[in-house]
């Protein structure tokens, strides 16, 4: 298990469309791709779960990878949430 702290820099936070485009990010892997976020858990490979976590932008969350490519999944995935999620 691998996990790392990131804020989120977007300026909308993780709205549907960012939302989006981090689950399309994250099922790329075969690790299982969580994040923990003001007391709770979600999948980020889930759409639903990502957006009931309510995150806005300048939250900071722990993205948790675990499973064969962890590593990979951990530095792309950040890296991508840094970068404002493709928008």
């Amino acid at each position: 298990m691998r996990s790392c702290k990131v804020q989120v820099k977007n300026p909308t936070g993780l709205h549907l469309r960012p939302a989006g485009n981090l689950c399309k990010e994250a099922l790329k892997y075969k690790s299982m791709v969580t994040f923990n976020f003001n007391g709770g858990t979600a999948n980020a490979k889930s759409v639903l779960s990502v957006l009931g976590a309510c995150v806005k932008c300048g939250d900071e969350i722990e993205l948790v990878c675990e499973g064969e490519d962890e590593e990979k999944a951990l530095e792309t995935l950040t890296s991508f949430i840094e970068s404002g999620l493709g928008e």
